[in-house]
């Protein structure tokens, strides 16, 4: 846990570092992020050329998690149309009765619905089809749940969006 919160600190600092430039493509996406947790609709929305919120509702079993994020892109290894971004914000669902796997974790039983809050983060690369309006992500999503934890844990996802 230790050597992954090192990695996660210099990969973070080495992106907040780089030379920010024009980042996106497009102004808006939508499409469908699929996660290790929940599999779901996403939009992305760009407020200028480096920053953008995304909201993802997050259906999995026995539940829904809807989250925000604020994201910050930049041009990655000097390629053009791909770019990592980093960010952070929260989520808020509910689960009903049933086991959940926990990744790299024992699994957990809930006994009738619960509330889930808590905070999320993202690190990822995203990659705009120069010929095509699509965008392909590849991200990993740290997440503190504070309602039925507080347990810590970071899944990966995929993303899949449309872009106009």
């Amino acid at each position: 846990m230790k050597k992954l919160a090192y990695i996660l600190f210099f990969s973070v600092s080495f992106l907040l570092i780089g030379k920010r430039s024009q980042a996106q493509d497009y102004k808006t996406a939508v499409g469908l992020k699929f996660g290790a947790y929940e599999v779901g609709p996403s939009i992305k929305y760009f407020m200028d050329n480096s920053a953008a919120l995304e909201g993802i509702i997050g259906i999995r079993d026995h539940g829904v998690v809807i989250t925000g994020l604020y994201e910050i892109h930049q041009q990655a290894f000097g390629v053009d149309k791909l770019n990592f971004y980093y960010g952070f914000g929260g989520h808020l669902g509910s689960v009903g009765s049933g086991y959940y796997k926990r990744i790299g974790g024992d699994d957990e039983y809930y006994s009738g619905k619960h509330i889930l809050i808590g905070a999320d983060a993202t690190l990822g690369l995203e990659y705009k089809i120069p010929t095509a309006p699509i965008a392909i992500s590849l991200d990993l999503n740290p997440r503190l749940e504070l309602a039925r934890g507080p347990f810590f844990d970071i899944a990966p996802g995929l993303g899949l969006k449309y872009t106009f």
